[in-house]
């Protein structure tokens, strides 16, 4: 069997006064009409904190001044390339957090979070983030991409 390189990709959440940020994508493709954070492809010749930044500011049209790292992920998709996910946590940004072309963005109430219109896994590591641990795991998916198997370290 032939390894499938991963895409290298990011996804980033700010969390302030019991709300998380969260942006749904608008366009076609994968994930399209999901919440998640804020994030996608590293490009060639980027570092991983950079396509973060980049991507916030793409997203939602704020500049990412401090974050730390809080998990990866890998996963595995059986119609799909890999996809190894870097996440961070927001700690500070400059800029007026609004809607772009790919996202509407929102802040979400920590106990209203809507995991039913989200990726299957984030009910798996976004508590863990929302706790403050560092998360580190792999995801297998099936091809009507339902998680066949996963761990994942606390």
């Amino acid at each position: 069997m032939v390894k499938k390189k991963a895409k290298i990709m990011t996804e980033a959440l700010a969390v302030f006064d019991g709300k998380v940020l969260l942006g749904r994508r608008k366009k076609q493709g994968f994930g399209q009409g999901k919440w998640l954070g804020l994030g996608g492809k590293v490009e060639a010749g980027e570092t991983i904190e950079a396509a973060m930044i980049r991507e916030c500011f793409e997203e939602a049209n704020i500049t990412v001044t401090e974050y730390i790292e809080r998990g990866e992920l890998l996963f595995h998709y059986i119609n799909d390339p890999d996809m190894e996910v870097h996440y961070y946590k927001i700690l500070e940004y400059e800029g007026e957090i609004s809607d772009s072309e790919e996202m509407e963005v929102k802040w979400v109430s920590i106990d209203k979070i809507p995991y039913d219109n989200m990726f299957p896994n984030d009910r798996y590591w976004l508590p863990m983030f929302l706790e403050g641990k560092y998360f580190k795991g792999e995801f297998f998916f099936d091809a009507d991409y339902k998680i066949s198997d996963y761990s994942i370290n606390k």
